[in-house]
C-alpha cells in the first residue's frame, strides 16, 4: 500500500496533475472513511460460505487476486479471483443459485464491464455484492465516492481489509495467525 502510494504521490507531482496531488493529500482522511464502511451483508452471506468468486478489472483485478488470498488465508474460505471480464470464459459455468460473488467496482473505465459481468452472474442465481456501483440483481456495498480513480483502488484496499479482518473473526479465525501458515508478514 505504501510502496503504491508512494508511487502516486511521485506520479502526480512528475505530470504536475493537481488533481492527483489533492487526492494524495487527502488520503488519510479518505481511508478513514473506508475503514467505516459497513459490509454487513457481505459479512452475512459469507459466514458460513465454502467458496466465492471475487472479480475486478483494470487495477481492481489485482486487488481481486490479493483478496480472494486474504480470503483463503485470513477466512478459511476458498476464493478465487478472476477478470470480471475472463470469468465469463469457463469459470462462469459454475455460479449457480446462491453462489457468492464479490464483484470490485470502483470509478474508474472499467467499471461498466464489472457491473455488466455483475447483472449476468445474479441473472444466473449467484448472490452477488458490488462496490462502486448499483447493478440490477446485486447488492450494493458502500465505497468512498468521489474519490480520483488512480487512488480508489487503494481506498478499496483499506475497506476490504478492515471488512475481511471482521470475517475473519466472525468465522471463528484469528487473521493474524492464519492456521497451518509459518511465515506471515505483519505491518507495523
Amino acid at each position: 500500500m505504501t510502496s503504491v502510494l508512494a508511487g502516486l504521490a511521485l506520479l502526480a507531482r512528475w505530470q504536475g496533475d493537481a488533481d492527483l496531488q489533492a487526492a494524495v493529500a487527502t488520503l488519510p482522511e479518505t481511508f478513514e472513511k473506508a475503514l467505516s464502511l459497513d459490509w454487513t451483508p457481505l459479512s452475512d452471506r459469507l459466514s458460513r460460505a465454502g467458496s466465492l468468486f471475487v472479480l475486478g478489472r483494470g487495477p481492481a483485478f489485482a486487488i481481486a487476486s490479493e483478496a480472494a488470498l486474504k480470503f483463503k488465508e485470513t477466512c478459511g474460505l476458498h476464493a478465487e479471483g478472476f477478470s470480471a471480464a475472463e470469468v465469463l470464459h469457463g469459470p462462469a459455468a459454475i455460479v449457480q443459485a446462491r453462489f457468492p460473488v464479490f464483484a470490485l467496482g470502483v470509478e474508474d473505465a472499467a467499471l461498466p464491464q464489472v457491473v455488466a459481468t455483475a447483472e449476468r452472474l445474479a441473472a444466473q442465481g449467484a448472490d452477488v455484492f458490488l462496490t462502486g456501483s448499483a447493478a440490477e440483481g446485486a447488492i450494493r456495498l458502500p465505497l468512498v465516492e468521489g474519490v480520483h480513480p488512480l487512488v480508489s483502488p487503494l481506498v478499496l484496499c483499506v475497506a476490504f481489509y478492515a471488512f475481511v479482518e471482521r470475517l475473519s473473526r466472525r468465522r471463528g479465525f484469528d487473521p493474524d495467525i492464519p492456521p497451518y501458515l509459518r511465515k506471515v508478514t505483519e505491518t507495523v
